[in-house]
């Protein structure tokens, strides 16, 4: 009877001893580092919508997309080449230093910025910015996935602003004559709460920096019901009232506007492309007179799809 308890009680010592080591060992296991993190997804898609604090961090409030590569920040600041541009990862505009849980990033313009990192969940970061107590949230992709085309169309507004104007290249032959025919040159500007489009009857092939603008106005821009490409764009006009339009994108740097009212079709091309972040030499593209900070802008997480434009 002594020998079986004996054997009974070596038994359950054992068995705790084999427990309590394994759980040891589990508790012992290195974590993933913040570098292999930041690598864990080749897009970064900052979800401005869910930023927490009043602060801005600039490079952040620009871009649509970042990533982390090899020491180097890559940023999508533009639609106009949304995945195209650097194979899909966009410019590099800074170099980065990932340790711990610590981000340092050295801006190509403006300079040192430090974060905390979190780990939300298998693909979402926080970026918290201790010097201006602000907080961005970052969705992580891979380029296979990331849906170019969703952040493009959802963000037509942004497009329209890239280019210091677009002049009318094309009017059909067939629609009823209307004022807008003697209008030439459009341009869309960002500023305070509302959305301002200048427009010019100067003559074609005037530089944007030549152009006299003749109007200014408010311009909204609108969604189809069951139609990603196609949008609507109205122009206030006072002494016009409100154009109306269908928009379409043709490329890059043509768009189609379709007046129902009158049935007459135009195309304009972009003038002037505006390089957010720098060009080769550091410099902004564009005119001191245009407002380069982004706004906040509306929902526009990316659905993945099969098809993307990049």
């Amino acid at each position: 009877m002594k020998t079986i308890k004996l054997l009974l009680s070596f038994a359950i010592i054992t068995t705790l001893f084999t427990s309590c080591y394994t759980e040891v060992r589990i508790d012992d296991e290195p974590g993933i580092s913040l570098n292999q993190l930041l690598g864990s997804h080749e897009l970064w898609y900052v979800d401005i919508n869910k930023t927490v604090g009043f602060g801005e961090t600039p490079f952040l409030q620009k871009a649509f997309t970042i990533s982390f590569r090899s020491g180097t920040v890559y940023a999508n600041n533009n639609i106009v080449g949304l995945g195209d541009n650097g194979n899909g990862f966009g410019i590099a505009i800074a170099d980065y230093n990932a340790y711990d849980m610590i981000l340092d990033v050295e801006h190509d313009l403006d300079g040192f910025e430090t974060f905390d990192v979190f780990q939300i969940d298998s693909n979402t970061i926080e970026l918290y910015n201790p010097n201006n107590d602000t907080s961005y949230f970052l969705e992580g992709y891979q380029r296979s996935n990331f849906d170019y085309d969703f952040v493009f169309y959802d963000n037509i507004h942004y497009f329209l602003q890239e280019y210091e104007a677009w002049e009318k290249t094309y009017t059909s032959e067939f629609g009823a004559i209307n004022e807008f025919d003697n209008e030439n040159y459009l341009q869309f500007l960002a500023g305070g709460s509302d959305d301002t489009f200048r427009s010019s009857q100067d003559e074609n092939g005037i530089t944007p920096e030549n152009l006299i603008w003749d109007y200014t106005g408010v311009y909204g821009v609108g969604d189809v019901t069951n139609d990603m490409y196609l949008k609507t764009l109205t122009l206030d006009y006072d002494f016009l009232d409100n154009e109306y339009f269908e928009l379409s994108v043709i490329n890059d740097e043509k768009i189609e506007l379709y007046h129902p009212s009158s049935e007459t079709v135009y195309e304009f091309e972009g003038r002037g492309y505006i390089q957010y972040l720098k060009t080769d030499d550091l410099t902004r593209k564009a005119s001191p007179k245009r407002n380069e900070k982004r706004k906040a802008r509306k929902d526009k997480v990316p659905n993945p799809r099969e098809n993307t434009r990049g």
